[in-house]
């Protein structure tokens, strides 16, 4: 009796993605996760990009990366439980040093975060002394401690113009670097492909090789099929695609700027350059808007963070982030800087 509101919420929105006994199930297992979450003072963030199942019952919010950092530095939870990659839920610890922070998987990686290290940032700046260093969000702490303030896909081009600086470095995303590039009129480099480091020019991005497995994988083709079958088609790309991508794209700009975009503009069918969980979750919201999804681009990290990990992490307290003190403060100081810009 007590799992029947969920299941009337969960049947509402996601009939037509699970079958009656899935339903049932899921619905079963989200209210053994809000008991246990009341009990342990806890508080979870689902990111946009979970199951459809886990986004629409146990989160207490959810967002993007920034939405989501923000709601970890507010709370007065004993616990964080981060429905989302590890990188994520390690931001949560930064801010919340004091707090409980559990990732519901360990094997949530990113393949963005492991593209660059610690090291790699150190050798950047002994390459380019004096010049600022933004990382993208998606980067795990060491490399977050060693530069000078972070940002999301949301606040990318505004975190760089706040530098004032000509040159700046911009890791680890490639082809994020490259869209903000293009926004911002600055002539990009990667010193990790070639050789030299264009010094004639006096205005610079200095970008870094990481890409997102899953963004990687979408291309201009991939908008002309779907543009020679459905004319009316809005096409939305997550700017860690290829800017010829974004380019190609009606709109471009975070998950929660994708869901906005939709909100605001009642067009029948759209087409999400991104992780397909997120076409599922808003055609649950929005079930007059067609989208569109290739959903045979999946993120493997993402995918990782189910209900029953989600319980198993509540109820074991497992998978806890555990991170060094003086790394913490100073990607602190990296992150907060990000948070006070916006």
């Amino acid at each position: 009796m007590l799992a029947n509101p969920i299941l009337d919420k969960l049947t509402q929105k996601l009939s037509d993605q699970y079958s009656e006994a899935e339903l049932i199930l899921k619905a079963e297992m989200a209210q053994q996760i809000i008991d246990l979450k009341q009990q342990k003072n806890a508080l979870i963030l689902g990111h946009n990009y979970m199951e459809p199942a886990l986004f629409h019952t146990v989160p207490d919010f959810t967002g993007d990366s920034l939405e989501l950092s923000r709601k970890a530095a507010e709370t007065d939870k004993d616990i964080i439980v981060f429905c989302g990659v590890e990188f994520m839920a390690e931001t949560a610890k930064i801010l919340s040093p004091d707090k409980m922070v559990l990732v519901p998987s360990s094997q949530a990686g990113c393949s963005l975060a492991e593209s660059i290290t610690a090291a790699d940032v150190r050798k950047l700046k002994e390459q380019f002394p004096g010049v600022p260093v933004v990382t993208y969000i998606n980067t795990y702490a060491d490399v977050k401690a060693e530069t000078d303030i972070c940002c999301t896909s949301g606040n990318a081009k505004q975190v760089v113009e706040s530098l004032n600086s000509d040159t700046v470095i911009f890791l680890p995303d490639e082809y994020l670097a490259g869209n903000i590039a293009r926004e911002t009129g600055k002539h990009i480099i990667f010193p990790s492909k070639t050789k030299g480091t264009d010094k004639d020019v006096d205005v610079q991005l200095i970008g870094w090789h990481g890409r997102c497995e899953v963004h990687d994988q979408f291309t201009v083709e991939d908008i002309e099929h779907v543009r020679a079958t459905y004319p009316d088609a809005k096409v939305l790309a997550h700017p860690e695609c290829k800017p010829e991508v974004v380019d190609a794209a009606d709109f471009s700009g975070s998950t929660t700027a994708m869901i906005n975009y939709i909100r605001d503009n009642h067009l029948p069918r759209y087409l999400l350059l991104t992780e397909c969980a997120m076409g599922d979750n808003i055609h649950a919201e929005n079930p007059n808007r067609e989208m569109l999804r290739m959903c045979h681009v999946r993120c493997p990290h993402m995918n990782q963070i189910q209900l029953k990990d989600t319980y198993n992490a509540l109820l074991f307290n497992q998978y806890q982030i555990i991170m060094d003190e003086d790394i913490r403060q100073r990607a602190y100081q990296a992150v907060n800087r990000m948070l006070q810009i916006g």
